[in-house]
């Protein structure tokens, strides 16, 4: 390829020629050669810009190619660069493998020793090997033979578990039972009892009991501990019902306000009367029903210490002047369900 300027003078040259001849012979020669020289003229004008154009190309590319090379003789030195750190690389690299080489002979050197010295201790190991083997053997029978005892008694817990599921599904209908008993005495009681709510008496359930509660009004005089007419009258009632269900235990007890009693015979306080009330109530009982069995009955006193009501009112202080007969169903039946005798 020639050089951009070796282009341009010759052309230029030509051109020079061209145009002094063209106006030398303009003068001389006829209109057809004029013509043709002018058509010459043209065609040269427009190779000459072709020309032009492929020299501004031819420029351009040998400017690239001057950047190109300029790139690749900086590459060429990072190539060099590149070289030289590989080759330190590897020289590094093969002074670690010699160290590596050297540390390995050693330790394979120091672990034929020590395998030379350990296998003197082989026999002794297989010798301690087997006594370890018959210690577990034994140890597995004697764990087979706990696993055994355990498994039996996994199945007597699962049939005590059955049992109990047994005895609690028992157990569930007799109280349901009991409850709906319970529920037919206290309405039974305040059938047989009616016409004396209004003179102070209260029949309700709670917590599996039937309380038969009382008034003072209804049953004693002030400062008395015996039954009035009224009170007598209530009492047969309660115990001709009593007499129909001999499956009860039966709680007498007494209660008083917080006003202080002094008395002159052996009744000297509360405690006393409250106590001497629930006697007298007990009594009767046993008279009126002469089948209620005494051995299910008892009498406490409970002074003014188990008020309904604060005693700040004269109709507080009335309602805690009260004797309450409990009736309790008794469940040894149902306890027998839930831990039988073995």
């Amino acid at each position: 390829m020639k050089h951009p300027a070796a282009l341009h003078t010759p052309l230029s040259s030509r051109l020079l020629v061209l145009a002094l001849s063209t106006l030398l012979l303009a003068s001389c020669v006829s209109m057809r050669e004029y013509e043709s020289l002018q058509s010459q003229y043209s065609q040269t004008m427009k190779s000459w810009s072709v020309t032009k154009q492929e020299l501004q190309e031819l420029r351009e590319e040998n400017a690239e190619l001057v950047r190109q090379s300029q790139a690749m003789t900086v590459a060429m030195s990072d190539l060099a660069d590149a070289r030289r750190e590989c080759e330190a690389t590897v020289a590094s690299i093969n002074r670690s493998y010699a160290a590596l080489q050297l540390r390995y002979d050693t330790t394979v050197e120091n672990y034929m020793q020590q395998l030379t010295g350990k296998s003197r201790d082989l026999s002794k190991v297989n010798k301690l090997l087997e006594q370890r083997t018959r210690e577990l053997n034994d140890k597995e029978r004697a764990f087979q033979a706990k696993e055994q005892r355990m498994l039996a008694q996994q199945r007597d817990l699962e049939s005590r578990q059955r049992e109990l599921e047994q005895n609690t599904q028992q157990a569930t209908q007799a109280l349901e039972a009991k409850n709906r008993e319970l529920e037919h005495l206290r309405a039974a009681v305040e059938q047989a009892l009616v016409g004396f709510a209004d003179k102070g008496l209260q029949v309700v359930t709670k917590n599996g009991r039937v309380y038969v509660s009382m008034e003072d009004k209804l049953l004693f005089a002030p400062g008395s501990w015996t039954v009035s007419g009224k009170g007598v009258e209530a009492i047969k009632r309660l115990a001709k019902e009593l007499q129909e269900h001999t499956d009860l235990n039966i709680m007498v007890e007494g209660h008083t306000d917080n006003d202080a009693y002094h008395g002159s015979t052996a009744v000297k306080d509360n405690w006393d009367l409250s106590v001497m009330r629930a006697t007298a109530i007990v009594k009767l009982l046993l008279r009126e029903g002469p089948t209620i069995d005494p051995r299910r009955i008892e009498a406490s006193g409970h002074a003014e210490y188990a008020p309904l009501r604060p005693n700040n009112s004269a109709a507080n202080k009335a309602a805690n002047r009260r004797t309450e007969i409990i009736l309790t169903p008794r469940l040894d039946d149902i306890m027998q369900i839930v831990a039988p005798q073995r």
